[in-house]
């Protein structure tokens, strides 16, 4: 069965540099994946391209493909992306406090996808929209639609957030990040919130984020990014049993447990090169301890392993 959203060979110039290169993954309905990798990895990038939202200033996919339920994204005009964004393809942002305009109720806000994307009235927007606040369980509906965003809690406008992505009935939910600027509590009530709509609804979820933690939680598959490459994609559990690539040992080896002693939490030395510094061969050989001449010179190719593929010279379950 073909997936729902291919991304195959994706490549994303802007003006001179080519932050994305070679980026490729498949979504199916029903499922979660998590893209993951450090701040500077291309993961919100790979989201607006995905989403035809690319800088105006020369940002364009310049190489490969995405096809979304058999249509070709790379060709398609911007009045059908219109028809597409907010109905079968939805966005949550990573801060709820911007995502929403200050100067109208909430109610109005959610009401636009029943006008703009069903032809509803005004008055048949306002009972849908009571109506998606309801299935999140957002207590007094009607008193939240006559709100405005300054009155709500932080959770309270990622729930709004969501219901505005859900309102349009979307296969496809891009969330970036949708849970950075809360608090641990209200973080899991978000991601088991998306868990559970992806489920009840068979939608796809590509769910952006650099906690492990969280994809360790509620994703079927991960897709690991680093400097705009990826470096490897797995389902789940062989994932967390056996990364291949250093980074992902890396960054599953930043994930606190309960054994952990304090002060022996381990962290990647370095940092993510920006994109006009992106050194040669592979991008992760300055902070790899399991370097050698090869990984400085020569690009690995992406390899197949049993549960997906990884994109290292020396890929291994255990890697040193």
């Amino acid at each position: 069965m073909t997936a729902l959203l291919t991304v195959a060979d994706m490549q994303v110039t802007i003006g001179p540099v080519t932050p994305l290169d070679g980026i490729g993954f498949t979504l199916d309905r029903g499922e979660i994946l998590g893209l993951v990798g450090e701040s500077g990895s291309g993961k919100s990038l790979t989201a607006m391209a995905i989403m035809g939202l690319l800088p105006l200033s020369g940002g364009r996919v310049s190489a490969g493909s995405i096809r979304f339920d058999g249509t070709e994204l790379t060709s398609l005009g911007e009045d059908a992306y219109r028809q597409l964004r907010g109905k079968r393809i939805a966005f949550i942002s990573q801060n709820p406090m911007t995502a929403l305009d200050p100067l109208q109720t909430i109610g109005a806000q959610v009401d636009v996808i029943g006008t703009l994307h069903f032809g509803k009235s005004r008055a048949e927007a306002r009972r849908r929209t009571l109506e998606v606040l309801t299935q999140l369980r957002i207590p007094e509906a009607a008193a939240i639609c006559a709100s405005y965003p300054h009155q709500l809690s932080g959770g309270m406008k990622q729930r709004i957030v969501i219901a505005m992505a859900l309102a349009g009935e979307p296969d496809l939910i891009i969330a970036d990040e949708p849970t950075t600027a809360l608090d641990v509590t209200v973080q899991a009530q978000i991601i088991h919130l998306l868990a559970e709509l992806v489920r009840e609804r068979g939608m796809a979820l590509l769910l952006i984020t650099h906690d492990m933690g969280v994809v360790a939680q509620c994703c079927d598959r991960v897709a690991v990014l680093y400097a705009g490459r990826l470096a490897e994609a797995a389902a789940i559990d062989p994932l967390f049993a056996a990364p291949a690539h250093p980074y992902t040992q890396a960054l599953i080896a930043c994930i606190p447990r309960d054994d952990t002693r304090k002060g022996t939490l381990a962290g990647i030395p370095g940092t993510v090169p920006a994109v006009s510094a992106y050194p040669p061969g592979c991008r992760y050989h300055p902070r790899c301890p399991q370097a050698q001449d090869i990984c400085r010179t020569t690009v690995p190719d992406s390899r197949p392993r049993p549960s997906g593929v990884v994109a290292c010279h020396f890929p291994g379950p255990t890697n040193g």
